[in-house]
């Protein structure tokens, strides 16, 4: 279900595609985070990082009366300060959304998938 801005020229719907695809966006921009995980179950538990292309599967979009809640899948690097990381990503994604859609998110939920060294690829 699209999210709905009333302005006085008419009607704006916006869908949740495009939502987490700004929201996936602004929180790559953030230190410290390496990726967005796939919201699907660990493989041999290790979260799958998604590439740039598909970093809105790592982000879910409700519209829970009239407010919108995201909840966001991430891996951060080994080393960085997860609650950082996390609140970081949390004011970059409610920023973003408020000036480029205009949209009050009322919630950011952040789910830590895993922490990535830089061994890994």
């Amino acid at each position: 279900m699209p999210v709905e801005m009333n302005t006085p020229l008419g009607k704006i719907d916006v869908t949740e595609e495009v939502i987490a695809r700004i929201s996936g966006g602004a929180a790559m921009e953030v230190f410290g985070l390496v990726g967005m995980a796939s919201r699907k179950a660990f493989k041999d538990g290790i979260a799958e990082m998604l590439r740039l292309d598909n970093l809105s599967k790592g982000v879910v979009v409700r519209n829970e009366n009239g407010q919108v809640v995201l909840d966001m899948h991430i891996i951060v690097s080994y080393g960085t300060k997860i609650s950082e990381v996390a609140g970081n990503v949390q004011r970059r994604v409610r920023y973003t959304l408020e000036q480029t859609v205009g949209i009050d998110v009322s919630a950011i939920n952040i789910f830590v998938q895993g922490v990535r060294t830089e061994r890994e690829t």
